[in-house]
């Protein structure tokens, strides 16, 4: 199934997934995470169950104030630490019900998990909120073998394409 989701700014990121994405990797000598100035990784969640089919519907200018509060929760308390939250506008193709939707979602940041830990909390996520796909991404070293997404920017666009990986 296809994900897109896009931020005010013209930042896009699309992926192609399964259950739960899963950039999966065992890193390398090289600079930490934080020292190539990204967070370790990366989840992209929503709290949405609704299909929304109109960009102008009044649900998608929710803030998501209270679900970022309740995932940070989460994250914490899965033995990782929270970074910053960014509120995103997307679309969302659901495989299994063949539609789309509008939607609001959060990219949360996330440091100190290892892969393991990270597809426990967005597993975690994606029961909580009864949803059908929960991103992930680890930021790794561009030499790493299990690298398999490659981001490209430009001046007000962001674009991230991946490989399949399954659950």
């Amino acid at each position: 199934m296809k994900n897109v989701i896009l931020r005010r700014q013209l930042h896009v990121l699309a992926t192609v997934t399964a259950l739960t994405l899963r950039v999966a990797g065992a890193g390398s000598a090289q600079a930490s995470p934080a020292a190539r100035g990204c967070p370790t990784a990366e989840i992209f969640a929503t709290d949405n169950t609704a299909i929304i089919t109109d960009p102008a519907d009044s649900r998608l200018n929710t803030r998501l104030t209270r679900f970022d509060h309740e995932v940070r929760e989460i994250i914490h308390a899965n033995g990782a630490r929270p970074g910053s939250s960014t509120l995103l506008d997307g679309v969302f193709w659901s495989g299994g019900l063949k539609k789309a939707t509008y939607e609001r979602s959060r990219e949360f940041d996330v440091d100190q998990v290892g892969r393991d830990g990270l597809h426990h909390i967005a597993d975690v996520l994606a029961k909580q909120y009864h949803q059908e796909s929960v991103l992930t991404f680890r930021c790794l070293p561009r030499t790493s073998p299990d690298t398999d997404a490659v981001e490209i920017q430009a001046p007000g666009v962001r674009w991230c394409a991946t490989g399949t990986r399954s659950s």
